[in-house]
């Protein structure tokens, strides 16, 4: 099978067939899902199989080939590597990863191919018997044994296939990105706004919390990497659900409070730029204008085509997310009782994350230590005092992320919190220099550990430093992650 990077074809046949084999990845994921629960001789398994069919067959009457090849965490079509939104994201994410438990690179499909033979290959694909180092050879000598020819596989590569949990959960960090600029977009050119994509993405972010909680917390350190509202409004949409998470509530509930933190700031889409990024203090028309966003906000949210789809705290969570918990803020006035529980949360991680990025208007950034100090001095006046208290344990002594130097001369970034509540001054750090203070790609090392010879910790966090003093972009180990 020939490396996905040998031919080249004009840019308006590329277009075309781009489209036709996303179809085909997004079929192909069909016929193997159905393969594993229904027997051959299904009506609805052998429509999916006809299907895929007539791609395959049409992608070799246009192209004249037609493989599907796994490199690193994408797919190439031929030659074409084909990208994906966050739309279709979990139908190239299956794909990959039953590529590498069956240990397949690459699968192409042949000029001669019999639909039967192609219900054949999904059936044996999708139930061959998983053993490491194995499954590949039972796969091609299972397609020999039932006369499969006309379609050839191709081994996994030794490097391995399928990105990491940390690649996967960055990928749809920077995919909900790309989400939500669609969806301003969209609400700036009156085109419909696809909520059942921003539930999926919801859904996938809650996904990767419970799977590694501490790396998602920590893509939030990634700051400015798109146009501010954006990046700010996933990284609320993170700490929201997350705190959430920590607060009970249950998986319904954090996919409306993650659709509601993300779009929190959906009125300012409103606002002119040159009031968003003045660097100095604003007047008060100018002020003015700022706080109507809420409202703003408020007011969009219930216009959307699909209003059904929109939980209704996102309406309350635009409207309110300004509210202090002594009802100073903005907009004024409020009742005692009236804010919403997912306004308080959103208020509490919308601060966090704004006073902890660089602005043109704001000459001092906080240090994440810092910036939970000074929250804590404002409990039950700006923040409902017992969720701050669960955000400031979520977030523990040293946030992920935190630029730390050990009693060795080395600095390091806290890339995980202990759960060990008697080892909360003992977090897994990653190093970034020697003890000459020469930076380096370093180890993790778990600072809880003991060395056997001494019986001693190897390393003590000696103080917590700010990174833009040491010249340290502590995005830059997070997005190395989706490289």
């Amino acid at each position: 099978m020939k490396s996905p990077e040998a031919q080249t074809i004009s840019p308006e046949k590329a277009k075309a067939l781009h489209h036709l084999a996303v179809d085909m990845v997004i079929r192909l994921n069909i016929v193997l899902k159905s393969a594993r629960i229904y027997e051959p001789n299904n009506l609805l398994f052998e429509r999916q199989v006809s299907l895929l069919f007539r791609l395959i067959q049409q992608a070799l009457t246009e192209s004249g080939q037609a493989s599907l090849v796994a490199r690193q965490s994408t797919i190439f079509f031929n030659t074409i590597r084909l990208k994906y939104g966050f739309s279709n994201y979990q139908f190239f994410k299956f794909i990959l990863e039953e590529f590498k438990r069956k240990e397949v690179g690459g699968i192409r499909f042949e000029p001669g191919l019999a639909e039967n033979d192609l219900k054949i290959f999904a059936m044996v694909l999708a139930k061959t018997e998983e053993k490491p180092g194995q499954t590949y050879e039972k796969l091609v000598a299972e397609l020999s044994a039932r006369g499969v020819s006309r379609i050839a596989l191709e081994k996994i590569l030794p490097s391995g296939l399928a990105p990491s949990r940390e690649k996967y959960a960055a990928k749809v960090f920077f995919l909900g990105l790309t989400h939500l600029e669609e969806v301003f977009e969209a609400e700036s050119g009156q085109e419909k706004i696809k909520l059942g994509t921003t539930r999926r993405l919801m859904q996938s972010i809650f996904n990767h919390i419970v799977d590694n909680e501490s790396f998602v917390q920590g893509l939030t350190n990634i700051k400015n990497f798109h146009e501010y509202t954006l990046n700010h409004s996933m990284n609320v949409c993170i700490l929201a659900i997350a705190l959430g998470r920590r607060l009970g509530l249950d998986r319904n509930e954090l996919v409306d409070l993650g659709i509601s933190a993300f779009f929190h700031d959906f009125g300012k889409l409103d606002t002119p730029k040159e009031i968003l990024e003045k660097p100095g203090k604003l007047d008060d028309r100018e002020r003015e204008i700022i706080e109507r966003h809420p409202y703003q906000g408020a007011g969009k949210l219930v216009q959307f085509r699909e209003l059904r789809k929109l939980p209704l705290h996102a309406v309350h969570v635009a409207l309110e997310h300004h509210i202090k918990e002594d009802r100073s803020g903005y907009p004024r006035p409020f009742k005692k009782q009236s804010v919403n529980l997912f306004s308080k949360i959103v208020k509490i991680v919308d601060f966090f994350d704004a006073i902890t990025t660089k602005r043109v208007y704001r000459t001092k950034v906080f240090t994440r230590e810092e910036a939970l100090s000074l929250m804590l001095e404002q409990s039950g006046k700006e923040f409902h005092p017992l969720l701050l208290r669960e955000f400031v344990k979520m977030m523990g002594v040293y946030p992920v992320g935190t630029l730390i130097a050990l009693n060795t001369g080395e600095l390091g970034l806290v890339v995980e919190n202990n759960p060990d509540p008697r080892l909360l001054l003992r977090p897994q750090v990653k190093l970034i220099t020697d003890p000459h203070r020469n930076k380096v790609d370093g180890a993790i090392i778990d600072l809880s550990k003991i060395d056997p010879l001494t019986n001693r910790y190897s390393r003590t966090i000696v103080k917590t430093l700010d990174p833009e003093k040491y010249d340290v972009r502590v995005a830059d180990y997070f997005v190395a992650q989706v490289q």
